[in-house]
């Protein structure tokens, strides 16, 4: 079971893992043991509250089929079960991203005191630049 919340829980038989080979250097490893994992989760199926799924669907990863599956390949690691560890673990921090609700920015004026220091900046640049002219005698 996999713990988003302490509220939301997410069952294992929601989560398909299957194991297939990894790509990438590695020798004849590699070609004979499989060691990488595809989790595949399925948001529209799943028992994840109304929330979440909505806020992942709206998401604009690519992780995140037009169907709305979720595809994780985890094959950072030599071990199955490693790698079976980080795909669940980056499917939790991608649900547990969602569920983050940002502050509204509230857009701020310049106080009167910063527009009067701005404007005597640039009158006083101004003033030594104008200085640097030709001399007349």
């Amino acid at each position: 079971m996999l713990e988003i919340s302490n509220t939301v829980h997410l069952p294992d038989d929601e989560i398909e893992l299957s194991a297939i080979r990894a790509q990438g250097a590695g020798g004849q490893n590699v070609n004979k043991v499989s060691s990488a994992v595809h989790l595949r989760f399925d948001i529209r199926a799943s028992s994840l509250p109304e929330f979440y799924k909505e806020r992942l669907l709206a998401l604009r990863d690519q992780r995140i089929s037009g169907e709305g599956v979720v595809v994780i390949k985890a094959q950072q690691y030599r071990t199955q079960e490693q790698n079976r560890e980080d795909a669940r673990q980056r499917l939790l921090e991608l649900i547990r991203g969602v569920a983050k609700v940002e502050k509204a920015r509230r857009p701020t004026k310049p106080t009167r005191g910063s527009k009067q220091r701005r404007l005597e900046g640039k009158a006083r640049r101004g003033a030594v630049k104008a200085g640097r002219g030709r001399v007349d005698y």
